[in-house]
């Protein structure tokens, strides 16, 4: 028997029915799921070879795989870029290791936040949420002790889903901890009497 990660077995077995109850789905094609997950951080125009050697290090144990550099097609002198120079770090994750990583960024990474309030709900209209992390030193296969330097990294989560309601209701289902927005009281204006 081949291994289904947990994130996974709780999609086949709640999710997708509790998203086919809610929308009225017909097929089970229509349920939206999970495609990939995008994983991108930047790298200092200025970073040395040992630099970039740590990010995609720390790129690599975070995903599970070996990362892309990114490099520059052409010099922009306004940026100090000269052609070919790295600037940047990527990983798309698919299949198991992608239900693997979203786990671990839902159960013990956004948990870890301090002051943590949950993340914003907005999507970008087509189904897809992207996420900022400020320092990607809060996942546990990073040691403290080999980050030099702080680096931020870019979630991008691609569904299948036709609307942003569809996949909001996919990713709250999935456990997406969205910040409540409350209620702002109205308030009167005094009388210029």
């Amino acid at each position: 028997m081949s291994y289904v990660p947990v994130l996974k077995k709780i999609y086949t077995e709640q999710v997708a029915p509790e998203l086919v109850k809610l929308h009225g789905y017909k097929n089970k094609h229509q349920v939206p799921k999970l495609v990939k997950i995008n994983l991108n951080t930047g790298i200092d125009a200025d970073a040395d070879k040992n630099q970039i050697a740590d990010i995609a290090r720390d790129m690599a144990a975070l995903a599970g795989q070996k990362p892309l550099l990114n490099k520059t097609k052409r010099a922009i002198a306004n940026f100090k870029l000269k052609p070919n120079q790295t600037t940047g770090c990527s990983v798309t994750l698919r299949g198991p290791a992608m239900w693997e990583f979203l786990y671990r960024l839902l159960s013990v990474a956004l948990p870890s936040i301090r002051d943590f309030r949950g993340v914003p709900s907005k999507l970008d209209g087509q189904g897809n949420y992207s996420l900022g992390v400020t320092d990607f030193s809060i996942f546990p296969e990073i040691t403290l002790e080999n980050v030099k330097k702080s680096m931020g990294l870019d979630v991008t989560i691609v569904t299948t889903a036709q609307t942003d309601d569809e996949a909001r209701d996919l990713l709250r289902l999935l456990g997406m901890p969205f910040r409540r927005i409350e209620p702002q009281p109205v308030q009167q204006k005094p009388n210029a009497a």
